[in-house]
């Protein structure tokens, strides 16, 4: 019963990723063309140029859970988030650095690093609330070490 559970939550996933490929993105996000920031942990949002709500909602609910949790330390530059479009050349130097390439929330604190892309994708529309629990136990776990 759970190997079924897993293999649909997987299917899920799998499902979720390739679509969020192929829908036009309702607004323009702004990219960051170049990261250069002094901040001790790193979030960052790799995305397609066309986005699914899906995709949408990974980045809004991350920033809404790291301004909720943590607005002290964004204010200090202690925290950064970063959202990068996969598609702007400008951007392949980190995506490569991160071994990113494809949708991915990654949490970067020193040399150690956490990819919460599942979560981010089976949580931010059904329910954002438990993926602003993973979020905040990933960067307490980061920032704890």
């Amino acid at each position: 019963m759970k190997s079924i559970r897993v293999f649909l939550m997987m299917s899920v996933l799998a499902v979720l990723t390739v679509s969020c490929q192929n829908k036009v993105q309702p607004e323009e996000k702004e990219s960051v063309a170049v990261v250069q920031s002094q901040a001790e942990t790193e979030v960052y949002y790799f995305h397609f140029t066309r986005r699914c709500a899906t995709c949408n909602a990974v980045e809004d609910v991350t920033k809404d859970a790291l301004k909720e949790f943590y607005p002290n330390l964004i204010d200090e530059d202690k925290i950064a988030f970063h959202s990068l479009d996969l598609e702007e050349p400008q951007n392949a130097a980190v995506a490569e650095e991160l071994g990113v390439s494809a949708q991915a929330l990654i949490f970067v604190h020193g040399d150690q690093k956490l990819d919460l892309t599942q979560d981010g994708f089976l949580y931010a529309r059904v329910s954002p609330s438990k993926l602003k629990e993973k979020i905040k136990e990933a960067v307490d776990q980061l920032i704890a070490e």
